[in-house]
């Protein structure tokens, strides 16, 4: 009986696969964390002007009404 339940333990990879999507996501994580701490400052400057862009445009729109 105890060597059944130790062969089934032995062959089910359920466990295994749920480690494995782990480290998976883990490993995704710590490039995504890399890549925005290196260019976290171009990436922030490349948006901040498009968004500031038409805030700007509106300004100067809206100033210039009677």
């Amino acid at each position: 009986m105890l060597a059944a339940q130790l062969e089934r333990f032995k062959s089910d990879e359920a466990g295994a696969t749920a480690i494995e999507y782990g480290l998976i996501s883990a490993l995704i994580a710590v490039a995504l964390i890399a890549s925005f701490s290196l260019l976290g400052n171009n990436v922030t400057n490349l948006f901040g002007y498009g968004v500031q862009g038409p805030g700007n445009v509106m300004a100067a729109a809206t100033s210039s009404l009677p």
